[in-house]
Order: structure tokens, then sequence, then C-alpha cells
């Protein structure tokens, strides 16, 4: 059934949106008979996940009734919709097919996300999350033991050694590098992995011991050669890949002339003014930018905008 109740395809009863209004409702996740009673209601909606990828048709997330579900690896509880009607999240196997909903197609999140209503972008990116961790952490990291599923899905707890564990969340940090007497460029790298041809921001893990503003600066002098100033965090988002809050951040190189790749991670760096970016964006030439799912691609139409 289609998200959306106004959509021209929408003709069954269980049609619903997700919309600002939709309520993760983390309190229930204490009650332990809260995934047994919504498995059994006949208005829970469930969003099925294989890998990092979920059924859209029409350019919206399309959910189905429990029954439509076959083999699910795991069940959890994602929130309450508009009409207090609960929603699931189910786990499947990484060939699972579409046959309960023949008119939509696997989309993944990394791929298509920026495309689909807010609202349901943010769904679906908590959804790879927890059914990653799900799929992926079944055993104790302490024991070894096989662990039980508890809050409805989000932790576990062990019963061999006592241990309750929840998914991991590691932060990254994500730069746009401005420079010029009035920030009118842009530094953007390309990373070996895209073939050379994609540009963005510079990216990279936290490690044990270092602030955020310490991975910013060592991050972006390791990968480009740049001194960086005036460091300030200017947003986030959840990024499941496999499991990272990318934090992003807008920094003023101390010396534009020190721009050099690092020829491992990063094979070219460049200067941009905001018309070539702009042009990218409008699909001009040949530069390639970060997808429009992403934080890399808000700081660059931020930057693009005139944002202070």
């Amino acid at each position: 059934m289609p998200l959306p109740a106004s959509s021209p395809h929408d003709h069954t009863p269980h049609g619903h949106t997700i919309d600002s209004a939709f309520d993760r409702s983390a309190i229930e996740r204490d009650r332990v008979d809260l995934l047994d009673s919504l498995r059994e209601a006949a208005d829970t909606r469930v969003l099925a996940v294989r890998r990092d990828a979920a059924p859209v048709a029409d350019a919206h997330l399309r959910l189905v009734s429990v029954p439509e579900i076959v083999d699910a690896l795991e069940w959890a509880f994602l929130g309450r919709t508009a009409d207090g009607a609960g929603a699931l999240l189910a786990v499947l196997a990484d060939d699972a097919e579409l046959d309960g909903i023949p008119d939509a197609a696997w989309m993944a999140l990394r791929s298509g996300g920026g495309d689909l209503p807010a609202a349901e972008a943010e769904v679906l990116t908590t959804a790879v999350a927890l059914a990653g961790w799900l799929r992926d952490a079944p055993f104790c990291p302490a024991c070894g033991a096989r662990t039980l599923l508890g809050q409805a899905g989000w932790s576990r707890h062990c019963p061999s050694c006592g241990r309750q564990h929840f998914p991991r969340t590691d932060p990254a940090v994500i730069v746009l590098v401005t420079g010029g007497e009035n920030d009118d460029r842009v530094l953007l790298g390309a990373n070996a992995a895209w073939g050379g041809d994609r540009y963005s921001c510079f990216a990279g893990f936290g490690e044990a011991g270092e602030s955020l503003e310490e991975t910013v600066e060592r991050e972006v002098t390791e990968e480009s050669g740049v001194r960086l100033r005036d460091i300030a965090y200017r947003g986030s988002q959840a990024w499941p890949y496999p499991r990272s809050l990318m934090l992003g951040f807008r920094a003023r190189a101390v010396d534009v002339d020190e721009a050099r790749p690092d020829g491992d991670e990063i094979v070219e760096v460049r200067w941009f003014d905001r018309g070539e970016i702009a042009a990218a964006l409008r699909g001009e030439g040949s530069v390639q930018l970060p997808g429009p799912a992403s934080i890399a691609r808000r700081l660059i139409d931020g930057w693009v905008r005139g944002d202070a």
C-alpha cells in the first residue's frame, strides 16, 4: 500500500502518510508484548528492508501488512503513524523478493533517499541503521554468546555474561573547506574509490581521544595538505554505512596554495568557484558532485546559496 493517502494509486484501506507526525514512541519499547501484539493487529504497517534497500513505488515507500511478510530474519518497532497505527521493521534476507508488492522495486537509501519526502527518508534511514545492527550483531562481543532481543528490537541482552548491548553509532566528520578573500572558492577532493571523477567534501572517522574539531583538522590536513581556521559546526545526518553519524562542518583554509592530494585515498583536489559548482549542480560539464541524499551535498548547496 502506498504511504500517501492522497496518491491516485492508493486504492487500499490501509494507505497512510508518514509525515512529521510520525512518532518513534520510544517509551513503548519496554513493553515485552509489543512486537507480538502489533504483529496481530490488523492495521499494523510493515517496512521491509533488504540490506540498505526498501520497496519504493511512485517515489514513496511502500508498506505492507504483517501477513505479507514471509521469513523475516528479525522484527523491530519503528513507531506510530499519525493515526496511531503501529509501524514495524521486517529485516529480510539479502535475496528476498517483492512478491507481495509487485508494482514496487527495491531502492537503496544511498542512491534514492534524497528523492523521498523528508519524513519517509528519516524513517528509512532509521530502518536501515537498525536492520544492519539486528542482522550483523547477534552475538555478545564480550563473551561470544548469542544474545536475546529486547526493547522491541532496540537492545540485546546476553544470557551468559549479563551485558546489555545497543545499536552502535560511530561519529564521523565531513568538512566543506572554503578559501579566498570572501570564501568565494571551495576545495573538494576526488576519492580513488570513486574513480577520480566525483568531487566531494573531506570526511573521516573520529579517533579515540579526539575532539570533533581535532578530527576535522587531522582529516583535512591528511587528505588535502591544507591547514584550517574558523572551524564551525553546521549540522548532522544519520548515515548507516555501516553505522555512522555524519557531523558537518565548515572551515577556512589558512593558505589556499597548500592544497595537494594525499595520493592514496584522495587522487585530486581542486578549488572551484561558485559558477563552476552551480553549473555542476545543474548537470552541466563533467564534474560530478555528491548525491542529494547526503550532508555533503547540503553543505555544498548552502555555500552556493551564499549561506554564512
